[in-house]
């Protein structure tokens, strides 16, 4: 299998300068929807901001209690969104330093209205990864700042990935978790996902200059502008070829998923439908093409 990003091989448990300031310690948790693992990062020298603490895993807390040391302090746990790859050793964390968690909201929280539509209606699936039990000591609301006298960090709600995902600025330096990535596109999978909340979080970054992202996943993305309109560009692909393949007539997520994901992996072709259900939800929704059945993983879908 094709490997995007070769040279970026870290190891897991070691803490890793990437800034004055700033290291990444690897989580143990490879797979193929996180490639190497989970990226959780430590901002500050004797106050420091966890940023994705990450799994539920007590060889990863050793290794971020390790990378903190005895001389300096946890002040604050961040987590930009409430998947089980980022968020459940918030609490364990939290318990061993005494810093507070904080995070947009619980694991429902910002998702669209027509997404809280749909969930109620209960016949969507989705739910993938989610930590169920996450409750963050302190809700962050976009543009709430989070600082001490090292470091000013802001938060910036960035749903489209995940209803409760934030983004966090330091400087010029943004931490995107799962939202933008160098070595794959997000997984858009309703009701957690959302196809129009994405594009527009992807607009409102492109708004801003940044000097680098560093990602929820795979290795700091160099070229933060060119990254996001190429992420936006490829979601408009995937629209137009969703909107060609209709043309042939009715067809469900999967169904547009396997003639359209032609190069992708068996294995990862449950979240290719997935992400195409996103863009089937965002098309109906703009009029551009009608449901034949009730919304749902099965439904099929007709041009208008």
């Amino acid at each position: 299998m094709h490997d995007p990003e070769p040279e970026f091989r870290p190891v897991a448990g070691v803490a890793e300068p990437l800034a004055p300031g700033l290291r990444r310690v690897l989580a143990p948790n490879p797979s193929p929807m996180t490639f190497r693992g989970t990226n959780t990062y430590l901002v500050g020298d004797a106050e420091i901001a966890v940023i994705d603490p990450g799994p539920a895993d007590d060889a990863h807390r050793d290794a971020i209690l390790r990378a903190v040391g005895p001389s300096a302090r946890v002040a604050a746990i961040l987590v930009t969104h409430a998947h089980l790859d980022h968020s459940p050793l918030a609490r364990a964390l939290a318990s061993e330093t005494g810093a507070p968690v904080l995070a947009y909201g619980d694991a429902r929280a910002g998702r669209s209205p027509a997404m809280q539509r749909l969930a109620a209606a209960g016949a969507l699936g989705g739910g993938e990864g989610v930590d169920l039990g996450f409750v963050p000591d302190r809700e962050l609301g976009d543009g709430a700042v989070v600082e001490t006298a090292e470091w000013r960090i802001e938060a910036h709600h960035t749903p489209g990935h995940f209803g409760n995902h934030l983004s966090f600025s330091w400087g010029d330096i943004l931490f995107t978790g799962d939202l933008v990535m160098g070595w794959a596109s997000s997984l858009v999978s309703p009701p957690d996902g959302d196809v129009t909340d994405f594009m527009a979080s992807l607009e409102r970054l492109a708004a801003r200059r940044w000097s680098v992202f560093h990602p929820g996943h795979g290795a700091p993305v160099a070229e933060p502008g060119a990254r996001l309109a190429a992420l936006a560009a490829h979601r408009r692909a995937r629209e137009a070829q969703i909107l060609q393949a209709l043309t042939s007539g009715p067809a469900d997520a999967s169904g547009l998923a396997a003639a359209i994901y032609t190069d992708t992996p068996a294995a990862l072709h449950p979240a290719a439908a997935r992400n195409v259900l996103a863009h089937l939800i965002d098309l109906a929704g703009k009029n551009r093409i009608e449901a034949l059945d009730p919304l749902g993983p099965d439904a099929r879908f007709v041009r208008l």
